[in-house]
């Protein structure tokens, strides 16, 4: 049984990663969507709306599961008893970040291999920050994230506004 984990911070998750996972999940037995928790990092939406999402959005999806971890994603593979990785790559900025952190996971545990998936061609340019820009300034996200994501932004973003009645910092 092969099982790969898909990490991420996926804050929001968008249609470029649906496409990974929907691509990737044809050659695993089981893949494990793994919601980054970084304490350090200021996100939009908790880890717990974070996994909602990916929940409701994968749920027509046969083989996936999700689930958050923090520390050393080598670790959680071990814990998941999973020997494949998955990384997203858009264009080759992408590239030169995530050969050096599948370099390093190999030297942490050489048994954990990493594949890089390109993303197709209509999602080159979607970014979970440059969706969150275009949210928070009421550009429309349609046909970049799933539906039930669309809605949390437009309203997480509604009510920023209205906590600072309207003025930007």
């Amino acid at each position: 049984m092969l099982k790969a984990v898909y990490p991420g911070s996926f804050d929001p998750i968008t249609n470029g990663h649906l496409d990974i996972i929907e691509r990737c999940v044809s050659f695993v037995d089981e893949l494990v969507v793994a919601v980054l928790d970084n304490p350090s990092k200021k996100s939009l939406f908790t880890v717990e709306e974070r996994i909602k999402h990916i929940t409701e959005a994968t749920a027509h999806i046969p083989g996936v599961s999700v689930k958050s971890f923090h520390g050393l994603l080598v670790d959680f593979c071990r814990l998941e008893k999973a020997k494949l990785v998955i990384r997203g790559l858009r264009a080759v900025t992408d590239f030169e970040y995530e050969f050096n952190m599948a370099l390093a996971n190999r030297k942490l545990d050489p048994k954990i291999e990493t594949i890089f998936v390109s993303a197709s061609a209509n999602y080159m340019f979607v970014s979970s920050s440059g969706i969150k820009e275009i949210a928070m300034f009421g550009g429309c996200v349609e046909d970049m994230v799933p539906e039930n994501v669309k809605h949390c932004l437009y309203e997480k973003f509604k009510n920023r506004e209205e906590e600072t009645n309207g003025f930007h910092n």
